[in-house]
């Protein structure tokens, strides 16, 4: 990727020698952290070079009457990099973003404005968050539904306890998952994995070592259905628990879109679960679940870059496949040290997520040791 704000811009902070020679770092650093718990192969994707973001945010800074994308700079000292593009976001993001600023300026809605998100399908469907330092009204709305029309895009326009929505506040994204096709709305202000190739692959990842089971699965942290809705074809039933209201409401949308009817989504936390199946604690959500019918064989985990407590590393030990999916291997490291007391790894994987930083995504097949 060639950037003019390389050296400048904090997104973008390890590109010396290009994009082989960070991947290849990030390779080494992480063959060396899991060293005592994996001597094999790690297998790598990388990320497409250029263009691979399909969510992003920028700050919107004001110059006088001017006003200018801006991301945060590299030297601490210094406060913002003012930027026209960036090599980042996907094509669509890329070309819409000097078409918006001008309109933007022209309809003049850029009083207290201070931010501006972006969330993009790979085929260009876009949701445009406008944040705000005042309350919208209806002259904004008026302004706002213009530029919508005449950009094609769905905008959001956010102030304090205020949401104001052009269109619809969601985009459909299409993901190729071996040969086969899901949907799923991604909704605005939500969590989606922001590069969409990479996602494609994790999955796939996972998928590649499933065979069709008349077992069932357990799943963790599920979100949106992101990773469950495909594994849903792998399993006879799958049981999936989310803390998040919005991200359960969105996973019920994308299981009927892609024409699933074997997962049962219930929203809560992963200790309240694990009381509920232990019979510590009674919920109501879990009144129209009856765990007996249930054969769990495998559990699937993505939790946050916390990783998961140490309740939560026994509790996925009972299982006798385990298939971790973590955004920030420090924290792997130390459910690792709990998991494999009793489990072996048999796969790991990098998914180089956010080229030209330091983060990287890691997937990790564990078995129960005989």
């Amino acid at each position: 990727m060639d950037c003019k704000y390389f050296g400048e811009c904090g997104a973008c902070v390890v590109y010396e020698n290009g994009y082989d020679a960070q991947l290849n770092k990030k390779l080494e650093i992480n063959k060396k952290r899991f060293l005592s718990f994996f001597d094999g192969n790690i297998s790598v994707f990388e990320s497409p070079h250029i263009n691979y973001r399909s969510r992003s945010e920028f700050k919107l800074w004001h110059i006088g009457d001017e006003i200018h994308y801006a991301m945060n700079n590299i030297d601490k000292s210094k406060k913002v990099v003012l930027i026209d593009s960036c090599p980042q976001v996907n094509t669509h993001i890329n070309a819409l973003m000097p078409k918006l600023i001008e309109l933007i300026k022209i309809k003049d809605i850029d009083f207290k404005l201070f931010g501006i998100d972006f969330l993009s399908s790979q085929s260009g469907e876009i949701v445009v968050s406008f944040l705000y330092h005042r309350k919208l009204d209806d002259g904004w709305l008026k302004k706002a539904k213009e530029i919508a029309s005449e950009l094609n895009i769905y905008i959001i326009g956010r102030s304090r306890k205020q949401k104001l929505i052009v269109g619809q506040d969601y985009i459909t994204e299409s993901l190729d998952i071996q040969n086969s096709k899901y949907r799923f709305n991604y909704v605005e202000n939500s969590f989606t994995q922001p590069n969409a190739k990479i996602n494609e692959k994790m999955i796939s990842w996972v998928m590649n070592s499933l065979e069709i089971s008349d077992d069932d699965l357990l799943e963790l942290y599920c979100g949106a259905g992101n990773f469950t809705i495909p594994f849903a074809t792998k399993f006879n039933k799958v049981l999936a628990t989310e803390i998040s209201k919005p991200s359960i409401n969105a996973a019920k949308i994308n299981m009927k879109l892609n024409n699933i009817d074997n997962i049962k989504f219930v929203r809560m936390s992963v200790e309240e679960f694990t009381d509920a199946i232990d019979g510590v604690r009674e919920f109501r959500r879990m009144k129209d679940v009856d765990i007996d019918i249930y054969n769990f064989s495998t559990i699937f985990v993505d939790p946050p870059r916390s990783g998961m407590n140490d309740a939560t590393c026994e509790f996925s030990a009972r299982y006798d496949n385990i298939l971790y999916i973590s955004c920030n291997p420090e924290s792997l490291v130390r459910d690792l040290e709990i998991i494999c007391k009793s489990h072996s790894i048999v796969e790991m994987a990098l998914f180089d997520q956010f080229p030209y930083t330091h983060h990287v995504e890691m997937g990790v097949k564990l078995m129960k040791r005989a």
